[in-house]
């Protein structure tokens, strides 16, 4: 494990810098496997007032609040994305490549895509058979992954090979946008917003760090798209007292989204509880309570079986982590287009800030009988 030594700087008054730390991070591409960059960035940001930050040797970050503190308080978001891995190189120059995580490969064709060659970043685009040339039988299929190409403009393998060998990274070439209504859009929102979240709600702690009778612990985890491997690691590491996850969650505000099927989450209004199965009852109370009495808007989803989020690794290391799932109404996940409200990644950082500053010393949250 290596530590870090902390940045002490007067910069954090500035209330900009939490936003252009959410650009910077949403900018920086992160495939899981590859989360070197982005972890970078955040490692740097909640250096400034954490009093320890720690990685492992996979790469997942660890900051530390009031290391003595008692119980230990877990938050976590991770930062890897999807993307794709270049695995084969023709002899004409064109780029074949594997999934990175659950890529929707409806997407994939006619996009502009960044390989992250060892020399720097190369533009490509995926290429594809134009309309006009396909068959009337195939213009409704998709094409599986094998069979598409990325074109870096290359005449020959010759040439390719001195900007990108296989194994590289791609990422679409999508950045943060501004939209109306306080939203942006981005790729990789899933889910470097909740590392964000994790870091920004460590720093909200650390302004009433003298009201903090808890030790609490931010976490990016890594390769949470490859099998919630990070996730695996850091709550084993840690073994928290109790364990707050932040991801994403579908916002269901949208046409053709049934709401009978997918439950009724909307944009604008406020994080979301995880209920059931992984998620622990007595936490989601106290979460509860804590953001009623600081005025934050909360919506609830069900999940009877699992959350789809590093939750599920977490909660059950080492006899069992009282753990919640929190998610954030995104749009169009998985995507290069992802949407996110800013008053609901705000919230939501808000929330765990104010639910490990209402902890007690020694408090614990098992579930009782009768």
């Amino acid at each position: 494990m290596k530590s870090l030594s902390p940045k002490k700087t007067e910069d954090l008054k500035n209330h900009n810098l939490p936003y252009q730390f959410l650009q910077r991070l949403l900018n920086t591409p992160s495939p899981s496997g590859f989360e070197t960059r982005g972890q970078k960035i955040w490692v740097d940001y909640v250096s400034q007032f954490a009093d320890s930050v720690e990685i492992d040797s996979y790469g997942n970050a660890y900051a530390t609040l009031n290391p003595e503190g008692d119980p230990t308080i877990f938050i976590s978001g991770h930062m890897d994305e999807l993307g794709l891995m270049v695995s084969h190189i023709s002899e004409e120059g064109f780029l074949y490549f594997k999934g990175i995580g659950g890529v929707d490969r409806t997407l994939i064709r006619g996009q502009r895509m960044t390989i992250h060659g060892a020399e720097g970043p190369v533009p490509g685009v995926t290429g594809l058979l134009a309309i006009h040339m396909q068959e009337p039988d195939d213009r409704n299929k998709v094409p599986e992954l094998h069979t598409m190409h990325i074109d870096i403009g290359v005449s020959s393998r010759k040439e390719a090979d001195k900007l990108v060998r296989v194994g590289d990274a791609v990422t679409y070439s999508a950045e943060f946008q501004e939209l109306a209504g306080g939203r942006f859009a981005a790729r990789g929102c899933d889910n470097r917003i909740g590392a964000w979240a994790a870091a920004e709600g460590l720093r909200l702690a650390s302004l009433k760090k003298e009201k903090l009778k808890a030790k609490l612990v931010a976490v990016s985890t890594i390769q949470e798209e490859n099998g919630l491997y990070g996730a695996s690691m850091a709550g084993y590491r840690v073994h928290p007292d109790v364990a707050l996850v932040v991801d994403v969650t579908h916002a269901t505000d949208i046409p053709n989204c049934s709401k009978a099927k997918h439950g009724e989450v909307g944009m604008g209004k406020g994080p979301v509880l995880s209920l059931g199965s992984v998620n622990h009852p007595v936490v989601n109370e106290r979460l509860k309570k804590v953001g009623k009495k600081a005025g934050i808007d909360l919506q609830v989803e069900v999940n009877p079986r699992a959350t789809g989020t590093d939750a599920d690794a977490i909660f059950k290391q080492k006899g069992g982590i009282p753990t919640v799932s929190i998610g954030v109404p995104n749009r169009y996940m998985h995507s290069p287009v992802e949407m996110i409200q800013y008053s609901d990644l705000e919230q939501t950082a808000e929330l765990l800030a104010t639910f490990a500053l209402s902890v007690s010393k020694g408090e614990m949250f098992g579930v009782t009988l009768g």
